[in-house]
């Protein structure tokens, strides 16, 4: 493939290649050579030099009969190299295409080379237009000419070239346009599809010039199009509706440019409605028919005319923009609903449905996509005006025509409700429109599908404002009781009521209880007086099972109430017993049998609707009681009745079957087995059409077939935006057109995903769809026998059925077989024995050869699963032999693609390796057939086999990748592009083999390379493909390559084509962009903008870049994957781009939140606006240079953003936020951003902090609920980011500060009272939050805010069931939770800073309800979590905030809030001092309904010690012990607080003590915490918690031993404490074995290398000791603290048990943490460890006798341990010596007793302070000069002595060696101080008669330290301190021992004389200093070295 790299065509490497691969190799070239000549652009010398030879080989090409791409590409080529190189040869080109397209050879042969030469005349006209000059009337004669005889391709060839040529030379052709007219108009009916898609390409590229297309010949266009949609497929409806759509827009809105030429007379809006009118209501059949046999109606108008006349309306309006579609809306509305009212638009009622469902698309296509919400609203206006107006009309005319007007009008409505949403609320309330009146208006129209769809636009209503529910369903309530009597209103206000129960589930805050009594009570009063008025009963008695069906669908915590009452119903409305049944046939008329089929159906309905929505309630019990009424249901024999009484029951009977099926299809089947062979009887019976005269199909066919079999039956259409009326075309009955009025229970049920309304099927369509639904679910539980018998029926059936009928009985049987095969695979059972299979064999490959290619696909999917459920291989074996046998004689098409199917169905449903040695076979007669050329079919159907066999069996298809993809390369350049079927399935082809090669594909070998560049080749020709699904397909295997071979798939060029199809959408693309943009988000956006910049105008990316464009498709976008898709692609770029391109996002987010619709009140900020303009100014970066790129707003209107998109912008801003915080602490410091602005300009958030709080503040005062959530939560977010970020300009001070205002009033319209609940819920959040961030310190500023959380206090108290409720209960409990709980955040803040700040003066007053408030609900919260065993014991009227009814969705309320009210209650226990709660008892005169204080309380002091204990123990231990993942780690870290904060206090304390268990158990829940929860901050607390336990313990261990003491009973004391004598500690009773293993794993997690295990493994590298971070080593610390406390819990013999332990952890944890620091500054576990080491040591416990000995030996071995890990060690360099010293020193002085004499630690000592001594660094120096000091002067002279002896010789020698080098720093002087002052000491220390030898050693030390007098003045500072300091020391030491000082300084005159000189010198300097100095000698001057801490 390299070497087609080149810019001549490499004929020598063509020429050695095989013949097969050389389209190939010429492909390649062409690409190569077609991005070279673009690229160049300007004329390279390399082009020009070799233009010659290029035109040869390029028009050489032409005539070696290039496939379609190739020619394509070739002909672009041949234009681009004319364009940018010499053009004086193009005519001679031009000439010979022309000869070629002239030559009278037709052979099949010769047709490319015509194709290509056609190809090449297009392409140069395109491209050159104008510069061929007057050569085009020749071209496009001969063009014309060559049309006439040409074949269907070339027609199609042709008609696309003359687009071409069209559009290259504009106005400048129109001398031909009359001809291409004439000859292109007859070709709009050609029978070739493809030729009708390019004649309407070729007439829309016409129209723009051609005036006369759009005025003269305006009628006659229309009709020719609606001729050319008659039998026409999706691709020309879309084609043709485009032509029709544009040239009637035109004709109404010329361009401006072609009306300048010619005076033109304009249509009128009327007159082209008028003609379109005309193709929906009569088709295509002409207009000069006489007007007498039109208007008689005769012959309907033909579907697919219809459907294809709906786009073009839909095409016309959007051609004519948003803006025209405003101002016409009152016009185009009336006449769409003129259409639906037409007589013949309504001839059947399944037509009516039909025209329905295509006008409520054209309105929905237009107004849901084209308006903004503010032009939405008016539109809205107007429909409510046109139903009104019919509502009026609705008593004179015809109901039928009315009906369907209505139907449409609200259907609308209600979406447009719906989608509005929040922002719909002025439409609402605005009186003058009367909304709500008008549709309730509608539910007492006379017809029922005026009704329900009234009843339907009220639950719209309901949830896009779910405050209008409550009022509604009152409402309804009201006018059900008032107009009993008429039967309309009983049935109108039902659908209503039902429908609004039924939305409930879309509305989070619910409806109260309450209402559901209320609905059982009107249905019942319904069902019991049905019976009084015979003119009612039927209407009531539905209404009164629909009332009770739409009750279920509340859910289980609801019904639980009214199931006893409703499972006595069930049983009255049946006969109770076989005898019942029997009389019951004999009585009655046909009228009282109606109502009575009706209320069975009912009723088996609400039982369906039980059994769905309550799978809870459903017992053993329960089922057992609904079978008995379904019993009788299944055996009640209806065709009886029917013949008595007349064909009108059957459709009652009809609707009873249904519900049967329905809910026999829910339950399990084991409960009805007994009726199985009755039922499947009647099921049998249903499908094959027994009974049934219709031919009815059912519609389940194609969802039980394979979702990727859809491109053989054609039922691709479900992945467009056409499905809802492409579906009326699709062969089975009745399909699309589904209707509310057919089923009134699904008005209750939840919509489908993907349709907008339900719209269940006609009824007949609907018992077959149950009764095949129902056969799946129960044959796998049949026996054998009877499957045989059933399969052996089903033959039967079919042999008799003839023509149509045979079709249909064929197609149920069918999808029963599949959906019984279906069921068998999901049970996990067999087929049966051999006849049984026989006979399933037998009918399914009959199927494989019959004519119709659905049943084909059916037989080949059953085939499959057959062979899945059977399993053996001998079976699977002969089906695929069958197959091979059949397909190598077969020369049918039928037989050939039905066989070539089965086998990809066998691989798909065996799998690889079931199917394995039939994969050779398979692939090589697929791939011979699809080389079939003949039938495009068998391709099809063979290269879909073959993509399903690569795709099943994996790697075992390895070997065949080559052939297969050789293959599907050769057909990709060879088919037609017509066949557009062929080209999809290779594209599936060719991504299975991408899947199967997978990451292989990143290799470098020459045959991976060669794979890769030919999936490259095939992508590249399949995105050039005119049909969008085939781009599609190129696209996701382009997407397969860039996840295994990132590096070789070209983004540049990839990345523009995604973004040039975004206008349309597509699912595929948005998928792959989201892929690209979640691996290479940078990326996609650079060349998406670099597409803009050099795209210009014709695609929508303008400075905004990609991101803008996909916010703009979030508005237009109503497919809710598509939608998803964009919020993902999104997602994805801004966490990768966002940070970078800081001000771009924020700028996009702020964009979309501004355009917020000025309905009502929204807040503007008119003041800032100036200033807004001059920051715009300034913030002109490179992102909005090019704004010149954006086209003028005419052509595409943008809509505002839509609440949704803004919504989806605050999310942003919240993730915008998160990442900067992970990025960059700058972002959140405006000094910093400040300085580094200046440096290098870079995009901090906390500059732009204005925006961000403008942006939250707008959505927080929006109308959209959802957007106002947002918002407050964006506001909470910056509030906690920034709170603590200082104004550099006003010390002291936040930069938040600022805008205390904006945040006030965004948060006050929160607390208004007809705010919902979960949006006061999250504004108490963010007051919280504001009160507690600091942020504003002065109380009267935060007043403002304050004063609204009182308010909702007062809120709070006022008690349950006082204001009148809209939303349930569990709403209320919500809001008022979440008052509680901000107040209890500002109370705990209050008190953490009560002594800086006097918030608390604030929350004062309100404590004391506050208080009784927070133990209520703690107490609430605690029967909440008891387990569900313990329901019994809950108050049966519900607690303090929620009732019983919404237990359920309560809890969830308190789960979230009840952590920061435990910790309130902590403090506040802890401030009242737990006893002091007299004063609240006395204080009664609080209103009585709030709840009280647990009750029965004897004495105040006992309630707050239970209150204690149930705080402690109860909750928090509870909630402790398992915290579920999802709980937020600030409710852990509360609950801690308030346990650290009950323990602080004594009464506390003394509990926990007395009840060890409890502490104990406290302790394993916390190590069980610390298992799961990671932060350090979550490990401190925890220790703190541990630390007041241990505390605790210790108290009461020493209140025991005083009392003890006390009695007198001085013996005992050993035994006090844990262990007792025998020093066992039980684990699971001991506190302090609890506490050990706790932090033993503390410190583990923080030092692994404790873990002596991990240091015997082999794996374990060994870990150098190392600081640790800030916050492990306070917990670190912690830890050991706590550690050391713990012997002091224990009996003598039980500290001896857990000794060992302590000390090996402590002298671990000093050697891993003793390193050296920077500052010498001692470590915090350091110093935590000696202390440590002090507590152990001088605990009284050395003082016991019995257990001397093994203390001593503890003593000493920890020391030996101390002294090994200091021992000097090439590992270990930077070992702090001087902590390890400090330990040994502790040692030797705290247990002097057990070291004396120990001669192996005492040379150990000994060394280590040698090594100190000399030591390198004077500190260490220092500080062991300071610890000798402590040891020599023990007083213990047995310790002291061996070392003075062996340390101080050293000592003088290092002292005396500094004379020769003087100290140079402050610290080795230091040293040398320290070091004196030993020496000082020993002399002290020495006897009288040793004095002078130690002097002797003394003085002349420190005489050698002084200078003469001449060096002093030279001498550096620390030299002269070193000479003061031995100067005074001396002076000092004199007067001391007067003798022995003369006689050592007589014995060396030298010394005299220096000492003499210095003390002249220092006389001289200053004399009063001297004087000074003398009268103080005796004072010592103090170390200058202090520790830390002091250990000694």
């Amino acid at each position: 493939m390299e070497l087609a790299h080149s810019l001549l065509l490499n004929e020598d490497a063509l020429a050695q290649i095989t013949e097969a691969k050389r389209p190939v190799f010429i492909f390649e070239w062409l690409r190569f050579l077609d991005k070279v000549l673009v690229a160049a652009n300007k004329v390279t010398v390399d082009v020009k030099e070799k233009q010659k030879k290029l035109v040869e080989q390029l028009t050489g090409l032409i005539s070696s009969a290039p496939g379609p791409p190739t020619r394509k590409l070739l002909a672009k080529n041949l234009a681009t190299l004319y364009s940018i190189g010499d053009t004086f040869t193009v005519f001679q080109t031009l000439d010979k295409c022309n000869e070629i397209i002239k030559s009278k050879d037709d052979t099949p042969a010769y047709l490319p080379t015509k194709l290509a030469a056609v190809a090449c005349v297009g392409a140069f006209y395109e491209k050159m237009g104008r510069m061929l000059g007057s050569s085009f009337p020749d071209t496009i004669n001969n063009l014309l000419k060559a049309l006439k005889s040409a074949e269907s391709q070339g027609r199609g060839e042709i008609l696309l070239s003359l687009q071409k040529v069209l559009s290259g030379l504009g106005g400048a052709a129109a001398s031909c346009h009359r001809d291409i007219y004439k000859n292109a108009r007859s070709l709009l009916t050609d029978r070739s599809m493809a030729v009708r898609c390019a004649v309407a390409k070729c007439l829309l590229e016409l129209q723009n010039e051609a005036v006369f297309m759009w005025t003269t010949e305006l009628e006659n266009m229309a009709t020719l199009c609606f001729k050319a949609l008659e039998g026409s497929n999706y691709g020309v409806r879309v084609a043709v509706a485009k032509l029709l759509g544009t040239v009637m827009a035109t004709a109404l809105m010329p361009k401006q440019a072609a009306v300048m030429r010619q005076n033109v007379k304009r249509a009128t809006l009327e007159e082209v409605l008028e003609l379109m009118a005309t193709g929906f209501l009569r088709g295509g059949s002409g207009f000069l028919k006489s007007g007498g046999e039109m208007l008689k109606g005769g012959g309907s108008v033909s579907r697919e005319v219809r459907v294809g006349v709906t786009q073009a309306y839909v095409v016309f309006v959007t051609t004519l923009g948003g803006q025209w579609l405003e101002r016409n809306f009152a016009t185009f509305l009336s006449h769409v609903l003129d259409l639906v009212s037409h007589p013949r638009a309504t001839q059947t009622h399944v037509e009516a449905v039909y025209s329905r469902r295509c006008v409520s698309f054209m309105l929905r296509a237009t107004l849901g996509g084209l308006l903004g919400e503010k032009a939405q609203i008016a539109a809205g206006k107007e429909i409510c005006q046109a139903i009104s107006k019919q509502m009026r009309a609705a008593g004179a005319a015809d109901v039928s025509a009315s009906q369907h007007v209505m139907v449409c009008a609200l259907k609308e409505l209600g979406s447009l409700v719906q989608s509005l949403s929040a922002t719909a609320s002025p439409l609402i309330q605005e009186p003058s429109v009367g909304l709500l009146e008008t549709v309730t208006s509608v539910l007492l129209h006379p017809s029922m599908a005026a009704r329900l769809a009234a009843a339907w636009c009220l639950r719209c209503v309901a949830v896009a404002l779910p405050y209008q529910l409550t009022p509604l369903l009152d409402r309804c309530a009201e006018r059900i009781n008032n107009l009993k009597s008429s039967p309309e209103a009983v049935s109108g206000y039902s659908f209503a009521m039902a429908a609004l129960l039924g939305g409930v589930h879309q509305c989070p805050l619910g409806i109260p209880h309450s209402k559901g009594k209320l609905v059982v009570s009107i249905a019942e009063d319904l069902l019991r007086t049905a019976a009084q008025n015979s003119r009612l009963s039927l209407q009531r008695t539905q209404a009164g099972w629909l009332l009770l069906g739409a009750l279920m669908t509340l859910g289980p915590s609801l019904v639980r109430y009214h199931l006893p009452k409703m499972l006595l119903l069930w049983r009255n409305v049946f006969p109770r017993s076989q005898k019942e049944l029997e009389a019951e046939k004999a009585r009655g008329d046909s009228f009282t049998w109606q109502v009575t089929l009706e209320g069975r159906a009912g009723a088996l309905c609400a039982m369906r609707s039980f059994v769905a929505h309550c799978p809870e309630l459903l017992t053993e019990d329960v089922i057992r009681r609904l079978m008995t009424p379904i019993e009788c249901a299944m055996t009640m024999i209806v065709p009886a009745i029917i013949k008595v009484h007349g064909a009108h029951l059957k459709a009652s009977a009809a609707m009873v079957r249904l519900r049967l099926y329905d809910i026999l299809a829910l339950l399990p089947p084991k409960t009805y087995e007994g009726s199985f062979n009755a039922l499947l009887r009647e099921l049998v019976a249903e499908f094959t059409l027994t009974d049934n005269s219709a031919n009815t199909t059912t519609s389940l066919l194609r969802s039980l077939c394979h979702y990727d079999d859809s491109v053989l039956m054609g039922s691709w259409l479900q992945e467009t935006d056409h499905k809802s009326i492409e579906d009326q075309l699709q062969p089975n009955s009745a399909s699309g057109s589904g209707a509310l009025e057919h089923d009134p229970s699904s008005i209750y049920l939840r919509v489908p995903i993907g349709e907008a309304i339900p719209g269940p099927l006609p009824l007949g369509v609907s018992v077959i769809d149950a009764s095949v639904a129902l056969f799946g679910v129960v044959f796998p539980h049949v026996s054998f026998k009877h499957r045989l018998q059933m399969l052996d029926h089903f033959a039967e059936c079919i042999k008799q059925a003839k023509g149509v009928r045979q079709q249909a009985v064929q197609l149920n049987i069918f999808t029963a077989v599949l959906s019984a095969l279906k069921g068998l695979a999901e049970n996990k059972s067999t087929l049966g024995p051999e006849e049984v299979r026989k006979s399933a064999l037998a009918l399914v490959m009959g199927a494989l050869d019959n004519p119709n290619p659905i049943l084909r696909c059916a037989a080949g999917e059953a085939l499959g699963r057959m062979a899945q459920v059977v399993g053996e291989a001998t079976f699977i074996a002969r089906m695929a032999q069958t197959s091979f046998d059949k397909l190598k004689s077969a020369r049918d098409v039928v037989s050939r693609t039905g066989h070539s199917l089965a086998l990809g169905c066998l691989h798909r449903y065996v799998g690889g390796i079931g199917s394995g040695q039939h994969l050779k076979t398979s692939v090589s007669i697929l791939l011979a057939l699809a080389q079939d050329g003949s039938s495009h079919e068998v391709q099809t159907w063979a290269l879909h086999s073959l993509a399903l066999i690569v795709d099943s069996s994996g790697p075992m298809y390895r070997g065949y990748v080559e052939p297969t993809l050789s293959l599907v390369l050769t057909l990709l350049l060879t088919v037609p592009p017509s066949h557009t079927e062929v080209h999809q399935c290779l594209g599936r082809c060719l991504g299975a083999l991408i899947t199967t090669v997978g990451p292989e594909l990143q290799g470098n070998g020459a045959t991976v390379s060669t794979i890769r560049s030919s999936c490259l080749v095939g992508c590249a020709i399949m995105q050039d493909h005119s049909d969008s699904l085939v781009q599609a397909a190129a696209i996701s295997c382009l997407q397969q390559l860039h996840m295994f071979a990132p590096r070789h798939v070209n983004l540049s060029s990839l990345v523009p084509c995604l973004c040039s199809v975004l206008n349309i959408s597509i699912i595929s693309y948005l998928a792959c962009l989201r892929q690209l943009a979640q691996r290479e988000a940078a990326e996609v956006c650079e060349y998406a903008m670099s597409l803009a910049k050099r795209a210009g105008d014709n695609l929508n990316i303008t400075e905004t870049g990609l991101e803008g464009v996909l916010f703009g498709m979030l508005d237009r976008e109503t497919d809710r994957k598509l939608c998803s898709d964009i919020h993902d692609t999104l997602g994805h770029m801004l966490s990768s781009l966002a940070v970078e391109k800081l001000s771009h996002w924020l700028k996009l987010c702020k964009d979309v939140l501004a355009a917020t619709t000025d309905v009502g009140g929204a807040v503007t900020f008119e003041v800032e606006k100036d200033e807004e303009d001059s920051e715009k100014k300034d913030e002109m970066d490179d992102d909005t240079m090019f704004t010149g790129l954006g086209e003028d707003d005419k052509s595409k209107p943008s809509v505002a953003p839509r609440w949704v998109t803004r919504v989806f912008a605050a999310d942003c801003l919240c993730r915008i936020i998160l990442l900067c915080e992970n990025a960059d602490k700058t972002h959140f410091d405006l000094a910093a951003a400040r300085s580094a602005q200046t440096k290098n300009p870079k995009d901090l958030l906390v500059l732009h902090l204005s925006d961000l709080i403008r942006m939250a503040f707008m959505a927080a005062t929006d109308h959209s609920n959802q957007l106002r959530m947002a918002g407050l939560q964006a506001l909470e977010d910056i509030i906690k980011k920034f709170a603590s970020v200082p104004e550099p300009e006003f010390p002291g001070h936040v930069i938040l500060e600022q805008y205390q205002a904006n945040v006030g009033a965004a948060l006050r319209p929160a607390f208004s009272p007809d705010t919902p609940s979960d949006i006061t819920a999250k504004a108490c959040q963010v007051c919280s939050t504001w009160i507690g961030s600091g942020v504003v310190s002065d109380l009267n500023d935060l007043r403002r805010v304050h004063n609204l959380l009182v308010s909702s206090l007062d809120k709070v108290q006022a008690g349950k069931g006082s204001s009148s409720q809209l939303y349930s209960e569990s709403a209320t409990t919500m809001e008022k939770l979440a008052v509680l709980k901000a107040w209890a955040e500002v109370y705990v803040v209050a008190m953490k800073i009560k002594k800086e700040a006097d918030l608390i003066t604030l929350v004062q007053p309100e404590l004391p309800s506050l208080s009784r408030l927070w133990l209520a609900m703690l107490r609430d919260y605690a029967l909440l979590t008891l387990p569900a065993e313990f329901s019994s014991q809950l108050p049966p009227d519900g607690g303090a905030f929620y009732t019983p009814e919404t237990i359920d969705t309560a809890r969830l309320h308190y789960r979230s809030s009840w952590a920061p009210v435990l910790h309130a209650v902590a403090l506040w226990l802890s401030s009242t001092g737990f006893g002091a709660g007299e004063e609240k008892e006395k204080d009664s005169s609080t209103p009585s309904k709030a709840p009280a204080l647990p009750q029965g309380a004897s004495s105040t002091t006992k309630t707050f010690e239970d209150i204690f204990v149930f705080c402690l123990s109860g909750v928090s231990i509870e909630f402790l012990c398992f915290p579920r993942p999802e709980e937020p780690i600030e409710h852990v870290m509360s609950c801690l607080h308030a346990l650290c904060t009950l323990l602080e206090s004594s009464c506390a304390k003394t509990h926990i003590a007395d009840d060890q268990l409890l502490a104990v158990e406290l302790l394993n829940v916390l190590h069980r915490l610390l298992l799961t929860r990671d932060p350090p901050a979550v490990q401190l607390q925890v220790t703190a918690v541990v630390q007041e336990t241990i505390r605790a313990a210790q108290d009461h261990l020493q209140r025991q031993r005083t009392s003890k003491e006390e009695e007198g009973e001085k013996d005992s004391q050993p035994s006090l404490g844990e262990g007792g004598e025998s020093g066992e500690l039980v684990p699971g009773k001991s506190l302090v074995f609890a506490a050990m293993e706790l932090l033993v794993f503390i410190l583990v997690r923080h030092l692994p290398q404790l873990n002596t295990r991990v240091k015997e493994s082999p794996s374990h590298a060994p870990l150098r000791p190392r600081r640790l971070p800030e916050e492990s080593a306070r917990l670190v610390a912690n830890t050991v603290s706590i550690l050391a406390e713990l012997p002091s819990l224990c009996s003598p013999a039980g500290s001896m048990t857990i000794l060992p332990t302590v000390l090996f952890l402590i002298t671990g944890v000093l050697r891993e943490t003793a390193v050296k620091t920077s500052d010498s500054s001692v470590p915090m576990p350091v110093s935590a460890a000696l202390q440590g080491i002090k507590t152990i040591i001088t605990s009284p416990l050395a003082r016991v006798e019995s257990t001397q000995k093994q203390w001593t030996g503890l003593v000493r071995s920890s020391l030996a341990s101390v002294l090994e890990y200091s021992q000097p060690d090439e590992s270990r360099p930077d070992m702090d010596e001087v902590s390890m010293l400090t330990a040994i020193t502790l040692f030797l002085l705290s247990a002097s007793n057990e070291l004396v004499g120990v001669t192996v630690l005492q040379r150990g000592c000994m060394d280590r302070f040698r090594n100190a001594l000399n030591s390198s660094d004077p500190w260490v120096q220092a500080r062991c000069y300071q610890l000798l000091l402590s040891v020599f002067q023990h007083s213990s002279r047995a310790l002291s002595t061996p070392y003075i002896h062996a340390l101080a010789p050293l000592m003088v020698e290092k002292l005396k060696a500094v004379e020769r080098s003087r100290p140079g720093t402050a610290a080795e002087l230091q040293a040398v101080q320290e070091g004196i002052r030993v020496l000082e000491n020993l002399v002290g220390m020495g006897e009288e008669k040793n004095r002078v030898q130690l002097l002797a050693l003394l003085v002349p030390t420190l005489i050698s330290y002084l200078l003469d007098e001449n060096a002093i003045s030279s001498a550096p500072q620390v030299s002269k301190g070193l000479h003061d300091f031995a100067l005074q020391n001396l002076m000092r030491i004199g007067p001391l021992y007067p003798a022995a000082f003369k006689t050592v300084i007589g014995a060396a005159p030298e010394l005299k004389t220096r000492l003499e000189s210095a003390i002249r010198a220092s006389q001289a300097s200053s004399k009063a200093k001297a004087a000074a100095r003398q009268a103080q000698p005796t004072v010592q001057t103090a170390p200058t070295i202090k520790l830390k801490t002091s250990f000694f």
